[in-house]
């Protein structure tokens, strides 16, 4: 049994959750920041431990914008970063905070430059509560969402949420590989601000409210946080969007100043090998790279330079701008 206690490492910022796996003194620790809920990755971190009892690990949780800003303000403090934000992700790796990590049995087209590794696929969805639909059709598409959102306003206001991208990172990259996939995003997003959408930093946020009834719809949730739930009631229903399902994949990079780099390294290995069809895989909670997913004709988006494209400041201050002009009226 891997015992938990409150984390003392990485100052004393507020986390959305802080813990130490497997405390022992003299034990190495490696250091852990991530925007992967602690239930959700546990399987993975306690697989690693069977491996290499004599590590200790300090996981810290924080929303993947938080994740960018505070490991890229301190990092001499982590040894790995792991996110769902695809495009920080490989700036922090561009702009030189992340070791090669050689020799790693990975697909070339889930890593960059032997650094930064991709470990899911993971799709974003519509989600719904039936109950909010009683009497209507349940929506296929980014269209068939618009026209119901259109034809019942009354119903929906208020009730319709999606991620506010100036506070997550993941809503941000979501938001921006939707735009420039098609322009039914952004009718979307004028349709949700006329209903007065509501705003969230996360997904397991969006969902809590979609379970109480107080949404009746969210877009672009992560499908995985979804079904990893157990407390949520029959009438959610999640929709992968039949034009075209965006699906991103999570990453993990070992830190540049990582004080415990080789247990890192060890780490990153263990994370592939697993999650490529390992023997823990069956306990893990999300989507596994190397698993056949039925995600129908998904859009993964892929790790290349192009993802920093909107990360430039001009054209992230332009997108949130016409962003806001669509969403907050």
């Amino acid at each position: 049994m891997i015992l938990l206690m409150s984390a003392t490492l990485a100052g004393a910022a507020d986390w959305e959750d802080q813990q130490v796996f497997n405390p022992g003194d003299g034990r190495q620790v490696l250091r852990v920041i991530s925007n992967t809920d602690t239930s959700v990755f546990l399987p993975i971190l306690e697989g690693y431990l069977a491996k290499n009892p004599d590590v200790s690990i300090a996981y810290f949780v924080a929303s993947s914008q938080e994740v960018y800003e505070r490991f890229r303000n301190a990092p001499e403090q982590f040894d790995l970063v792991i996110s769902s934000a695809m495009d920080l992700q490989l700036k922090l790796v561009n702009d030189g905070f992340a070791q090669r990590v050689e020799n790693v049995p990975h697909p070339s087209w889930a890593q960059w430059r032997e650094s930064l590794f991709g470990f899911t696929r993971e799709p974003a969805a519509i989600v719904i509560n039936r109950d909010a639909f009683s009497g209507l059709a349940i929506p296929r598409s980014r269209q068939e969402l618009i026209e119901i959102l259109r034809a019942h306003p009354d119903r929906f206001r208020a009730r319709a949420g999606t991620y506010d991208i100036r506070q997550s990172g993941l809503g941000y990259l979501f938001a921006t590989q939707d735009a420039r996939a098609s322009e039914t995003y952004w009718r979307l997003m004028e349709v949700m601000g006329s209903l007065q959408a509501r705003l969230y930093c996360c997904s397991g946020d969006m969902i809590d409210d979609l379970a109480s009834g107080k949404l009746a719809v969210s877009y672009n949730v992560l499908e995985s946080y979804v079904s990893a739930r157990t407390d949520i009631p029959e009438t959610i229903q999640v929709i992968l969007p039949s034009d075209f399902p965006t699906t991103m994949m999570r990453t993990v990079f070992v830190a540049r100043e990582a004080a415990s780099f080789q247990q890192a390294i060890d780490f990153v290995k263990y994370l592939s090998a697993t999650t490529l069809r390992g023997p823990d895989l069956d306990r893990f909670a999300l989507p596994a790279l190397g698993v056949e997913t039925n995600l129908g004709a998904q859009s993964t988006i892929t790790l290349d330079p192009g993802l920093m494209i909107f990360l430039d400041d001009l054209k992230r201050r332009t997108f949130i701008a016409e962003w806001e002009n669509a969403v907050i009226q």
